[in-house]
C-alpha cells in the first residue's frame, strides 16, 4: 500500500524564509498617510527614495524621503504638491532613479524630477504635465524594458501610452468597458494583462491594443492580476461566488479556464499579489489585515506550494516593494516590503530573509536580475521591437548608477490626437455622481459669489455714508 496521502516533503531553499520587521528607529514615523479608500498602494520605493501619498487639504501631494532619513518626519517636511486633486498612484522610473510619475483625480499625469538628496522646499512644478484623459487617472505603470514609455489608466476606461521623449500619448488601448483595476507586464513588456470592473481578465498586445485572450470570470471575480515573469502564466486574486478570497492561476495563451483555483480565507479585504521571478516566490498581502502569505510557484502540478505566513497585528493599507538592486545581499534578503500603517502614521520595512549560516555571497538565491539600464528606446519599442531586460549581478553590491538623464521635451499646448481621436474633444458622457459633484460645486461657487457681492454692497453703503458725512461737515460749508 502506498502512502500517497502523506504530504510530500519538498526540499526547497526557500522553505524557511521568514519576515523580519525593521527596528523602530529604522521605520519612518509621523507621516500623514492618505485616507483615500482607493485600492492602490499609495507608496513607491527605489534604492534611493521612499515616496508616500499624504492626506492634504485641497489638491494632492506626496512625500519623497531619502531612504537613509529614517525616524520621525517633521510635520512641515517639504512635499510634491502640484496636483489639483487627490493623487491616486505614484511609480518610480525603473531606469532613472530621481524621476517619479504621479496621476490624480485632476485628470493629469505628471512627471517629477527629485533633486539630489531629496526636497529642500515644496515642489509644485512638474517637468511634464500630461493631459489626455477626460476623467481622473487611477493607475500609472512604466514599461519594464523601454526607457520613457509610461502607461496610464483612467476612469474614462482608456489606457494611454505616453512617449515621454516627446511628451505625448502615442497609443490608446480602448477595449475596456469599465474602470481598469490593475495592469501588469510580462518580462519583456510585449504583453499587458489587465483586470477590470467589467469582471473580465484580458491579455492585450499593448502597441496594437489587440485583445489576445479574454476571460469572463463567473466564479472568480478578479481584482488583481500579475504576470508570473516569463513562465507564460498569470496569477489573479479575487473573490469566489461564496465571497471568500481566492487566487487563480492561468495560462496566458488560454484563459478559457484557470489551471487552478485556490481558496485563501474568508476575510474581505483585497489581496495584493507580488511575484519575485528570481526566487519564483509569490507573496499575498491582505489589505486591512497584517498578514503576508508566501508560496513557491512551480512549472508542474500542483504549481503552488505554500511556504509560510508572516503575521502582524497592525493592518496594512498598502505596500511598497524595493527593487532587487536595493536589497541587502549580505543579509540574504530576497524581498523587502514597505508597509503603510495608517493609524500610526508609520511606514515599516519588512525584510524577507533566507536563513543561511555562511557569510559569502549566496549565488543560488541571487540569479542575474533586471537592472537599471533600459533595453530599448521609445522609438524602437513603438516600431515593434521586443527585447528582454538587461540583467545585472547583485554580487558587487549596488554601485552602478544609471547614466541616463531625463530631458523634458518642449511642447506647446494643443489638441491631443491618438488613433485619430482628439482625446480632449471626445469626452464620454458624465456619470450621475460626477454631475452631482459638479452641481454642488457650482452651488458653492454661487453662494461664494453672493457672499462676495453682499460684502461689496455693504462696503459701498459705508463709502456713501462717509461721503455724505464729509459733504455735510461744517468745513465744507
Amino acid at each position: 500500500l502506498t502512502m500517497s496521502w502523506r504530504p510530500q516533503y519538498r526540499s526547497s531553499k526557500f522553505r524557511n524564509v521568514y519576515g523580519k520587521v525593521a527596528s523602530r528607529e529604522h521605520c519612518f514615523d509621523g507621516i500623514p498617510i492618505t485616507k483615500n479608500v482607493h485600492d492602490n498602494h499609495f507608496c513607491a520605493v527605489n534604492a534611493r527614495f521612499l515616496a508616500i501619498v499624504t492626506e492634504s487639504a485641497g489638491g494632492g501631494s506626496f512625500l519623497v524621503i531619502p531612504l537613509e532619513q529614517t525616524g520621525r518626519i517633521e510635520p512641515n517636511y517639504p512635499k510634491v504638491c502640484g496636483h489639483q486633486g487627490n493623487v491616486l498612484d505614484i511609480k518610480w522610473n525603473p531606469f532613472i532613479e530621481n524621476i517619479i510619475a504621479s496621476c490624480s483625480e485632476d485628470t493629469s499625469v505628471r512627471i517629477w524630477e527629485i533633486p539630489e538628496g531629496g526636497l529642500k522646499r515644496n515642489m509644485t512644478e512638474a517637468v511634464l504635465e500630461l493631459y489626455g484623459h477626460s476623467r481622473r487617472v487611477g493607475l500609472v505603470e512604466w514599461h519594464p524594458t523601454t526607457n520613457n514609455i509610461l502607461f496610464s489608466a483612467g476612469y474614462d476606461y482608456k489606457v494611454l501610452i505616453w512617449n515621454l521623449d516627446i511628451g505625448e500619448p502615442v497609443k490608446m488601448i480602448d477595449c475596456h468597458t469599465d474602470v481598469i483595476l490593475c495592469m501588469s507586464f510580462n518580462t519583456d513588456g510585449s504583453l499587458l494583462a489587465t483586470s477590470c470592473k467589467d469582471k473580465k481578465l484580458r491579455v492585450v498586445e499593448p502597441r496594437s491594443g489587440r485583445v489576445l485572450q479574454e476571460a469572463s470570470c463567473k466564479n472568480h471575480r478578479v481584482n488583481r492580476v500579475v504576470f508570473l515573469g516569463s513562465t507564460k502564466r498569470l496569477l489573479t486574486t479575487g473573490v469566489s461566488r461564496w465571497n471568500t478570497r481566492q487566487i487563480a492561476l492561468w495560462d496566458q495563451e488560454d484563459l478559457s479556464m484557470p489551471l487552478i483555483e485556490e481558496e485563501i480565507d474568508g476575510l474581505s479585504g483585497l489581496l495584493f499579489p507580488f511575484y519575485d521571478a528570481d526566487t519564483h516566490m509569490l507573496y499575498l498581502a491582505g489589505k486591512g489585515d497584517g498578514n503576508i502569505r508566501y508560496y513557491e510557484i512551480g512549472s508542474e502540478k500542483p504549481y503552488l506550494s505554500y511556504l509560510m505566513e508572516f503575521r502582524s497585528p497592525a493592518p496594512q493599507k498598502g505596500l511598497g516593494v524595493m527593487p532587487k538592486h536595493g536589497l541587502d545581499v549580505s543579509a540574504c534578503e530576497v524581498f523587502r516590503f514597505y508597509k503603510l500603517v495608517t493609524l500610526k502614521g508609520l511606514i515599516e520595512p519588512i525584510s524577507m530573509i533566507v536563513p543561511r549560516r555562511s557569510e559569502t555571497y549566496q549565488e543560488d538565491i541571487y540569479p542575474m536580475t533586471p537592472g537599471t539600464e533600459p533595453a530599448l528606446t521609445p522609438d524602437e519599442w513603438l516600431s515593434g521591437v521586443n527585447r528582454d531586460p538587461i540583467l545585472m549581478s547583485l554580487k558587487e553590491g549596488y554601485k552602478k548608477t544609471s547614466k541616463i538623464v531625463f530631458k523634458a521635451p518642449v511642447r506647446e499646448k494643443k489638441s491631443v490626437v491618438v488613433n485619430g481621436i482628439d482625446l480632449l474633444e471626445n469626452v464620454p458622457p458624465r456619470t450621475e455622481n460626477e454631475l452631482l459633484r459638479m452641481f454642488f460645486r457650482q452651488q458653492d461657487e454661487i453662494r461664494r459669489l453672493k457672499d462676495e457681492l453682499s460684502q461689496k454692497d455693504i462696503r459701498i453703503r459705508q463709502l456713501q455714508l462717509e461721503l455724505k458725512n464729509l459733504r455735510n461737515s461744517p468745513k465744507n460749508n
